[in-house]
Parts: structure tokens; sequence; C-alpha cells
């Protein structure tokens, strides 16, 4: 049975700079979503065909459910990008990771064969890379909404020892909320790597393909929520906070 590492392993070095499968992975699906950005954009028409279609059908679902979020669709069409660069890349990420070839294909490092891709998520680095983007965009998102002094006064209260104290908490549930971003999609995507692992080297043929429908599931909620969650983040940030 291959060995279940709990961190990326390193596959080569260039410049000093250490590349990690996990990393190889997700230079993958950034080449892959710009080549399709790129193909999209280029075949932009009046009469959409059907990858224009189904683009344009996910476009407009995505903005429908910020639009009830943020409460306009100015402010929906305004933090799109965001929202969606996050969905899309972390689904990518997720589907790519139990696609076929990604676990199974090696190369020979310093005298260990170690896998030639991983699912980026199974990496903690780059859970915390987009919990630390979600959270740090949020709040700049807010200074910009409400102004600077106006936003980071929810932070720092120094009206009376209460406010103080509840502006205290508002700091600590922000630090608390890259921690919680990070872990569950780490955990959620790690474990299904686990789980995909075992049941192929225990049963390696039919058995395993209700496990990879639930993983390809898994994959796609904790997009969903992950975007949501920064979704929301952006709907209280941009509020007043006068009470």
């Amino acid at each position: 049975m291959e060995e279940i590492s709990l961190k990326a392993q390193q596959l080569f070095t260039i410049g000093g700079y250490n590349v990690t499968n996990g990393l190889l992975l997700t230079f993958v699906v950034s080449i892959i979503l710009i080549t399709l950005s790129f193909v999209i954009s280029r075949r932009v028409s009046i009469i959409p065909g059907k990858l224009q279609a189904v683009a344009e059908m996910g476009v407009e679902s995505l903005l429908s459910l910020m639009e009830s979020t943020l409460g306009s669709v100015e402010k929906a069409k305004k933090y799109f990008p965001l929202v969606a660069t996050i969905f899309i890349f972390i689904l990518v990420s997720n589907l790519l990771g139990i696609f076929p070839g990604v676990g199974s294909l090696w190369m020979e490092n310093n005298g260990a064969e170690v896998p030639l891709f991983r699912s980026p998520a199974a990496d903690l680095n780059f859970t915390l890379a987009f919990a630390v983007i979600s959270v740090l965009m949020t709040n700049i998102i807010g200074m910009a909404s409400v102004g600077v002094f106006k936003h980071l006064g929810k932070f720092f209260n120094f009206s009376n020892p209460i406010n103080f104290f509840i502006g205290i908490l508002e700091l600590i549930s922000e630090i608390a909320k890259i921690i919680s971003l990070t872990f569950r999609l780490f955990g959620n995507v790690f474990a299904g790597e686990v789980l995909l692992t075992i049941i192929f080297f225990l049963a390696p043929y039919f058995i395993p393909l209700p496990f990879m429908f639930l993983e390809i599931f898994v994959g796609m909620i904790q997009a969903f929520i992950f975007a949501m969650i920064t979704l929301v983040s952006i709907a209280l940030h941009t509020t007043s906070h006068e009470h």
C-alpha cells in the first residue's frame, strides 16, 4: 500500500524554490482555467453555442445568488469576480484531485518515489492561502465600502469597555475564520484522498466508484461553502456598523 503523507511531497527545485506535487497540480489548474477563459472569450456570440450557454447559465445563477445575499445587483456584479474565482478555482482543483492519473503517476526524488500530482486542497498551504485571501479581501472591501476608520472601528472601539470587548471578539472571529476555512477544506479533501487510497488498495475495480462520486459531491460542496462564506463576509462588511 502506498504511503499516505500529510504534507505535499517535494518533486524538484527551481531557483531554490521547492515545487511539490500539490503545487504542480495547482499550476495545471491555472493553465486549464486560463485556456478555457481565453477560448470562451474568443467564441462569445449573440447566439450562444453549447459552451457559452453553459457558462452563461453558471454566471446568471451565481449572480442571482449574490444579488439575493448582497441586496443589489450592482454589488453582485462588483464582487462577482472574487467570489466566482474562489469557487471555480477550488472546484476545479477538487475535481482534478480525483482525476485518473492523480496519485497513480510517480516520479523518483532523492531515491524515493513520490506521486507526480496531488489534490491542491490536500495541501495545507493551498487552503491557508485561500483562507487568508478570503478574509483579507473581504476586510479590504469593507474598508473601501464603509470607510477605513469606520470598518476598523468594529474591531477597535474605545468608547466604553463593553464595545472594546466586543471589538476584540470580532477581531478574534476574523482570525478564527482563517483557521476554520483552512482546516475545513483541507480536512474534507485530505480525508477523501485517504479514503480513496484505502478503498483502491482493498478493492481496486468497481467498488471504489460510489466513493469517487461521493468525493465529487464533497468537492463541489466544499467549493460552494468556501465561496458562500466569502460572500456572506462581504455582505456583513459592506453594511454600516451603526449598532
